[in-house]
């Protein structure tokens, strides 16, 4: 199976202006601003200290919106333009042509700031940015006939219909559209780091754990039968979260996927990840991944409020994974050692765990101070990737220390 390839070269040092030479650049750099400035707007406007105009919507729905159509959608977009040009060998966008899908992005992400008022540009920008999106990761695909990694764009096409149907429930056109769009976005978010993580995640820790010394080398297991059973058992959960929602079903297709990511999971350990931050990271994502499918299976026998499962897949889960994903293929893309990542990378993400403790499960104990924890969890996520964007700025506006392109 194709997965992104680091290289490892010998650095020498480059100058210059890099930001749109590979697709991970600019939008890796967007999108950790973006969840810095983002989540300070949101703050204002949950502690009503900002009279931003949201109309139509409610505050968390715009919230929602821009953390996974907004954030999300451009760290995909990031990997995926990096990922497809080595799954392929042909060169993805890249120069003006990246420069003007990344200002798209830009564009939607700053109207969508002043609320509802400028909706219908913002619509514009970023269902225009989707398509565009779509079309610069499927056109390798095709022309390489690497029929399998159309199953990734097929997701990505699935996120932007649900941005069709978030905006169409923005107007009225669609009853609950909003509902429809947020709760199957997250969905897709963890489609695609299940599918993804699959492919990748198994082979960084046999590569990083190696790397601590022979001791710590190891062969990780991986099923078949597991891999298709998980894929049948999450499409059968998104179906009917999204469109039938069976309480009942919903329980037992979660449980269910916990159990069998429990054991996929278990043969993925080995104690070495955990001097390592860039394994440590992804591998404790996926179980905070999978926390959210006991939650989803449990809410309803133990009054769980849906907004804290929601959180544990978002903030321990897409937040956590995302930014481990962006820290390693960041280094790995510009001829950096992977094994030496800044000291303070730890820190970040810590904090986004942290963040996800006072959001999920510290409210579980005192749901009586549940804004102060919505504050106190906003603040570490902030840390963490104002952490991220120090150190990861310099790394993403240079070129590659081995003078290569990219």
């Amino acid at each position: 199976m194709a997965v992104v390839q680091i290289q490892m070269n010998k650095p020498n040092q480059a100058q210059g202006f890099a930001l749109f030479n590979l697709g991970f650049r600019p939008f890796f750099l967007g999108a950790s601003i973006f969840a810095v400035v983002s989540i300070v707007w949101w703050m204002l406007i949950y502690s009503a200290h900002s009279f931003v105009q949201i109309n139509t919507i409610t505050n968390s729905q715009w919230h929602a919106h821009e953390m996974l159509y907004g954030y999300g959608l451009a760290v995909v977009a990031g990997f995926l333009l990096t990922a497809v040009k080595n799954w392929t060998g042909v060169q993805t966008l890249n120069g003006k042509p990246l420069m003007g899908l990344f200002l798209l992005w830009c564009l939607a992400r700053v109207l969508f700031l002043f609320g509802t008022s400028l909706l219908l540009w913002a619509a514009v920008a970023d269902l225009l940015f989707g398509l565009i999106l779509i079309w610069a990761i499927a056109k390798p695909i095709v022309s390489a006939k690497q029929w399998p990694q159309l199953a990734v764009v097929a997701k990505v096409v699935l996120l932007w219909i649900g941005n069709v149907v978030f905006y169409l429930g923005c107007y009225g056109l669609l009853q609950d559209g909003m509902l429809y769009a947020i709760n199957g976005a997250v969905l897709l978010f963890i489609s695609l780091i299940l599918m993804i993580g699959r492919r990748v995640i198994p082979f960084f820790i046999e590569r990083g754990v190696a790397s601590l010394g022979a001791e710590h080398k190891v062969n990780l297991k991986q099923y078949k039968w597991l891999d298709i059973s998980l894929l049948i058992l999450f499409l059968a959960l998104f179906i009917n979260e999204v469109f039938l929602r069976v309480p009942s079903l919903t329980s037992w297709l979660a449980l269910t996927l916990f159990t069998l990511n429990s054991y996929r999971l278990r043969n993925w350990y080995t104690h070495g990840i955990w001097q390592v931050p860039l394994l440590w990271s992804l591998y404790l994502s996926l179980w905070v991944i999978n926390l959210g499918f006991l939650c989803y299976g449990l809410q309803t026998q133990l009054a769980i409020p849906a907004i804290l499962t929601l959180h544990l897949f978002t903030i321990g889960g897409v937040g956590l994974m995302t930014m481990g994903m962006m820290a390693r293929v960041a280094l790995g893309h510009t001829g950096r050692d992977i094994r030496k990542s800044s000291p303070w990378l730890r820190f970040a993400f810590a904090a986004i765990v942290v963040s996800a403790v006072f959001r999920i499960f510290v409210p579980m104990l005192a749901m009586q101070h549940y804004a102060s924890w919505v504050l106190i969890s906003a603040l570490f996520w902030i840390i963490g990737f104002t952490i991220f964007v120090v150190i990861y700025t310099p790394i993403l506006l240079k070129p590659r220390i081995d003078g290569t392109f990219g």
